[in-house]
């Protein structure tokens, strides 16, 4: 890197706050304006086709790009400019919800026009996601990115909060054309504030030529996965993890219609529940840092999604039902935080893109190949039974970040890329 670059770099952090405020904002008007497209073509589908398998095809084309895109995106994300990357992303979905709108405005309103436009906004999310993770540690320092992380993810979940009410309004109200524009102005509002207000220096690898093949340096960053213990053992918890909070995450609101009645408030307070509980969780992780050690704070999220879990299992009582509901969305922030936190100062920033689209894939694939097992169960025994068995497990799956020296020694205050580097 150039001395211009470095200088840039130093400025660069000692500006975070206000780069993180405008990184942040435009995320976050970006989706909103996502959030809100796609529970209105979730509802659309369902009321216009009330089909189980439409709904399927659909889920499968939300995430399947997703899935295949995100190593190969990660790879982008190492080898060039990273915000160009996210301001990409967001240019391919609005242009992508700016031609439907077209479409819908002409007339032409048939079902497989949204699972086009459901795997192309897939595919931006698998190109953006690793862009996104990576980009981070460039802006904010490394003593500060808790407590970013933590904000991110509670901004997350009021956006997740506030987007099925406001889409419901916008769905009874106007017409889905007119939602499909907003999606498109909100996008382009994100893409103007990181293309004219926020200035991000490019990363180093992407200034250097690069030599080696594109699948080379695919290759790479697996081989950099299978040549360091920490990052195995990480993935591996969290394949499991995600398979087994599959049911709490699908299944409960089925359970809720089958248990306690199919009230359509019902089904949304345990919505409503989770969100402020991921809310309260963000802010108090963001505040308090977690332990020194952020497997500890690791093993403290998932010690309450599991005993969570188990009690969504057993309780009678729909208001105690809620109140665990809310627990457990306080329990995500402890977990994810941390996790993201390690990857981003443990791994060198070369590699950051292709590890956090690993990552992606991942954590987009498991818990619906956990429902491939889980959802034709769920019609065969109870739902209770299969959060309790999960509960169970997750909370003994827990004591597996405690065991691991190798993960301890990862977790303990991190010297990060700079210091003894990753284990």
């Amino acid at each position: 890197m150039s001395q211009a670059n470095n200088q840039e770099a130093v400025d660069n952090k000692t500006n975070w706050q206000k780069n993180i405020i405008l990184f942040l904002g435009s995320q976050t008007i970006s989706l909103l304006g996502s959030s809100l497209v796609q529970f209105a073509i979730f509802w659309y589908i369902t009321l216009t086709t009330q089909s189980g398998v439409m709904m399927t095809i659909y889920i499968i084309c939300g995430f399947i790009p997703t899935f295949f895109l995100s190593p190969f995106a990660g790879v982008w994300a190492d080898r060039f400019n990273r915000k160009m990357l996210i301001m990409a992303a967001d240019a391919l979905i609005a242009g992508a919800t700016l031609i439907l709108a077209i479409l819908f405005f002409m007339g032409y309103d048939d079902v497989w026009l949204l699972f086009v436009i459901a795997a192309i906004r897939a595919a931006g999310t698998g190109i953006q996601a690793p862009a996104v993770g990576a980009i981070l540690p460039q802006i904010v320092p490394e003593d500060k990115l808790t407590k970013v992380n933590g904000i991110n993810g509670s901004i997350q979940a009021a956006v997740n909060l506030v987007s099925p009410m406001v889409s419901a309004v916008l769905f009874t109200v106007t017409s889905m054309e007119a939602i499909f524009l907003i999606d498109v102005i909100t996008a382009s509002i994100a893409i103007f504030i990181l293309a004219v207000l926020l200035n991000i220096p490019v990363h180093a690898k992407a200034l250097q030529k690069q030599t080696a093949g594109y699948f080379r340096d695919l290759q790479q960053g697996f081989n950099y996965i299978k040549n360091h213990s920490f990052l195995k053992k990480f993935f591996t918890f969290f394949a499991f993890f995600f398979v087994l909070i599959a049911p709490a995450a699908f299944l409960t609101p089925l359970q809720v219609a089958r248990s306690f009645g199919s009230d359509v408030w019902r089904l949304t307070a345990i919505e409503i529940a989770f969100s402020i509980g991921m809310i309260l969780g963000g802010v108090i992780i963001a505040s308090w840092g977690g332990f020194k050690n952020k497997i500890h704070t690791m093993t403290l999220g998932s010690l309450l999604f599991g005993a969570c879990t188990f009690a969504l299992g057993i309780i009678p009582v729909f208001a105690v039902y809620l109140l665990f509901m809310g627990i457990t969305g306080i329990a995500i922030p402890f977990f994810n935080t941390p996790s993201t936190v390690l990857l981003q100062e443990k791994v060198e920033e070369e590699y950051l893109g292709r590890i956090f689209g690993v990552f992606a894939m991942i954590s987009t694939s498991m818990m619906p190949l956990g429902m491939l097992v889980f959802g034709p169960i769920s019609d065969a025994i109870k739902i209770e039974w299969l959060l309790m068995g999960t509960g169970i497990l997750l909370f003994l799956q827990s004591f597996f970040l405690l065991c691991s020296k190798t993960l301890l020694e990862a977790g303990r205050e991190a010297q990060g890329r700079n210091g003894t580097g990753i284990v």
